[in-house]
């Protein structure tokens, strides 16, 4: 859709797009979300419904998981426009995750978003998930001073580990990342050893609780190596190992405590040495930034609390809320996305014709800007 006369006028001076209430749905993994924003950022509603189905499974399941966001995303819209006090007239844009993420899921959140955005008349903004969870660390509240470029990311969860130097709007340098697991999927994995529940991870942060993390000597890959990739294969091979002798019966609890206790430090001081690294290697940045699911363990956090403060720069992450999947952060990057266009006198994007992508490298992102 192009502008109309009032939108190319305002496009050219610079003027924050979109100019009322914006639509952001998430639907790349298992959580189907969909959230209001003001074109301040300010959110207006927020709704996200995580599938329970895949529990049975110890992991999610692409075609359950785009079935589900199917059947449950028209209504979860309706409520959330309603939630905002609007009505669907009321909304100057639609945005939607387009990539990257389980292809199924992309389909449907994009293609509804699409059409909802054809039927008002409006434009669709097509979001990266990556970039969304970069820039969620910007969200106007989160950061007490604000967040300004550039900054290094540590984005964390089930389906990426990697350290990224944000440059600004479109402007992401990947410094390294994982060479075979995510950590969050170690996490998964590990806990579902251990016969804990799905999603893993916070379970098995649970139980760590109980336990010592020094009873096993776990080993940390790629420790002390030049750079700042990871590796966690390893590491959830050693576990397995330590429950080989015990077969099919189940684990006393305090050893499955000092398990997962040793397994989650060994983590921490991985990631830790890795972050460490990727100081190194970008000019000095303003702040340390996690973002992802993992980014919610509290070991973790104080881990990257304490690499902040010997940089001398402030450790930021999203309210826990904000750190798993999520519709505000697509929102704001969408908002990000639209300011970014405008200040360098662009008209506002209009994705409609965007396939959805199960990869998008960060490394494409400035080229929306390219015009």
């Amino acid at each position: 859709m192009t502008p109309d006369r009032t939108d190319r006028n305002a496009a050219s001076k610079g003027v924050l797009y979109p100019t009322g209430p914006l639509l952001a749905i998430e639907s790349s993994c298992d959580e189907t979300a969909c959230a209001i924003l003001s074109p301040q950022g300010t959110v207006l509603a927020e709704k996200v419904i995580s599938q329970e189905a895949h529990a049975a499974f110890g992991g999610v399941v692409p075609e359950i998981a785009a079935r589900a966001h199917l059947a449950l995303l028209p209504d979860l819209a309706r409520k959330t426009v309603e939630a905002a006090g609007l009505i669907p007239s009321d909304l100057r844009a639609v945005a939607a995750s387009t990539g990257p993420g389980l292809i199924g899921g992309l389909i449907v959140g994009a293609n509804f978003g699409k059409g909802l955005a054809i039927a008002l008349g409006k434009p669709f903004i097509a979001v990266n998930h990556i970039e969304a969870h970069a820039l969620s660390a910007r969200l106007p509240g989160v950061a007490k001073e604000g967040l300004v470029f550039p900054f290094l990311l540590l984005l964390v969860s089930g389906g990426h580990c990697q350290c990224l130097a944000v440059e600004g709007i479109g402007q992401y340098r990947r410094l390294g990342g994982t060479i075979d697991d995510a950590a969050g999927e170690a996490f998964d994995k590990v806990a579902k050893m251990l016969g804990l529940g799905w999603p893993g991870g916070p379970q098995l942060e649970a139980l760590a609780r109980e336990g010592d993390p020094k009873a096993f000597a776990f080993p940390r890959p790629l420790k002390g190596r030049v750079g700042c990739d990871f590796s966690f294969s390893g590491l959830k091979t050693a576990l397995a190992r330590q429950l080989e002798p015990y077969g099919n019966t189940a684990l006393p609890r305090a050893l499955a405590a000092d398990l997962a206790a040793s397994f989650q430090q060994a983590v921490a001081d991985v990631i830790e040495d890795r972050v460490r690294h990727a100081f190194a290697m970008m000019e000095p940045p303003t702040a340390l930034v996690a973002a992802g699911g993992v980014a919610a363990n509290g070991v973790l956090r104080a881990c990257l609390t304490r690499i902040a403060t010997d940089h001398g720069v402030p450790f930021i992450a999203p309210p826990l809320r904000l750190c798993t999947d999520n519709a505000v952060m697509v929102g704001w990057a969408a908002l990000e996305v639209c300011r970014e266009a405008a200040r360098r006198g662009l008209l506002m994007p209009d994705d409609r014709r965007m396939r959805p992508r199960p990869r998008w490298p960060l490394s494409e992102m400035a080229e929306r800007f390219s015009e």
